[in-house]
């Protein structure tokens, strides 16, 4: 039976070192500073929980020495480091963290060690990026890709507008990094936050959409003239956020009250997310539409999938776990199985045309019951 060892224990990283367990198919080992992270998987079969500094490397090396294969689910700012950590050691590696760093730099190391990585390997980005990728390669040329996600409360309540299934300090991140967009084949980077719209979405009803920074890799790799991904909310919740963002208070430079030095961004998450955490068993939705349009055989033509993905009342966990940590445990599966193969540090997209990749992971998120509806559509 493999190993894996799941570094971090959060909302993700816990439903990923179930499902990896779940089925009998791995041992499992899950590692966190916090003991009250590592509750969530207490008395699991097949599951040992470690209490553990993973922003220590000698830690994170002797784990991924003791294991088959690593699975990355840490905060933004440990990702880069523990990946080149990992890769040091020779073994592969599947990873969501969504780090600021360009982790395709790490590729030469990685062959050098001849070991595998998938990063930014959640549901978005990750399954956009596959979805994409898989696209772009089927039309003769491309002309679009836009991918609208988001992660909502199915009930709204004021004055937010939203709840948090993931990481503080990265949902504040996503609201300060600068937006990279393509338009007419160049990189042009927009403020985060920036041109909302309205989205109407069947089942969830009027969001807005607005840039963030979620193409990632995909406006280096792929070769499409215009190509966006916008973060989708309730109504409302961007025009908060962004008087949050401008007065200051999601900012990382210290600053001065009352002889202390504090920053911003910490004291914000200390007292805000309290207010944006879902209580036990709240429904929370994901909702993600991936349009790839261009010509096919002369004929103008869309790829369109679209994902409405809820909480599992059975187990309990989160829609954003599911959508995110069953795609990484997935690819993390085909990894060990043969299917992917390749060494290297890989973006989503790029295994999603090896033969019979997208396939294989459609097919497992489907027995997870997260279901992407494709559509193919000629235009006018």
């Amino acid at each position: 039976m493999p190993k894996a060892v799941v570094l971090g224990c959060g909302k993700v990283g816990s439903v990923m070192a179930m499902d990896l367990a779940g089925s009998d198919d791995f041992e499992v080992v899950v590692a966190d500073p916090s003991a009250a992270a590592l509750e969530q998987v207490a008395g699991r079969a097949r599951i040992e929980a470690r209490e553990l500094d993973c922003s220590d490397a000698a830690v994170v090396t002797a784990l991924a020495e003791e294991h088959d294969i690593v699975i990355g689910a840490l905060p933004s700012a440990m990702g880069y480091r523990s990946l080149e950590t990992v890769i040091r050691t020779g073994t592969p590696m599947c990873d969501i963290s969504f780090m600021t760093e360009d982790f395709l730099d790490l590729d030469a190391l990685a062959r050098e060690h001849e070991t595998t990585v998938v990063a930014d390997c959640g549901v978005a980005p990750g399954m956009s990026n596959m979805l994409s990728s898989w696209g772009v390669s089927k039309l003769d040329h491309a002309e679009r890709v836009e991918i609208l996600v988001g992660g909502v409360p199915r009930e709204r309540y004021a004055p937010w507008e939203y709840k948090a299934g993931f990481s503080p300090y990265d949902v504040i991140e996503e609201y300060v990094r600068p937006s990279r967009v393509v338009e007419h084949g160049e990189i042009v980077i927009k403020e985060a936050l920036s041109e909302p719209e309205p989205i109407e979405f069947p089942g969830v009803g009027t969001l807005e959409a607005f840039n963030t920074d979620g193409l990632r890799s995909l406006a280096e790799t792929l070769d499409v003239p215009h190509m966006r991904e916008k973060t989708l909310r309730y109504p409302g919740h961007i025009a908060l956020a962004a008087a949050l963002r401008d007065a200051g208070l999601f900012s990382e430079e210290p600053v001065e009250v009352e002889g202390v030095m504090v920053r911003p961004r910490a004291l914000l998450a200390k007292l805000l997310f309290p207010k944006w955490t879902y209580e036990p068993l709240e429904e929370d939705l994901t909702v993600m539409r991936v349009t790839v349009e261009g010509d096919l055989d002369g004929v103008p033509t869309r790829f369109r999938w679209d994902l409405f993905d809820a909480m599992d009342p059975g187990t309990g966990f989160s829609s954003m776990a599911r959508t995110t940590g069953f795609t990484c445990t997935v690819v993390a599966r085909l990894m060990l199985d043969g299917t992917i193969t390749r060494h290297g540090v890989f973006a989503p997209e790029h295994i999603a045309t090896d033969e019979g990749v997208l396939d294989k992971v459609l097919a497992g998120l489907a027995e997870r019951d997260v279901n992407y509806d494709a559509r193919l559509e000629s235009r006018d």
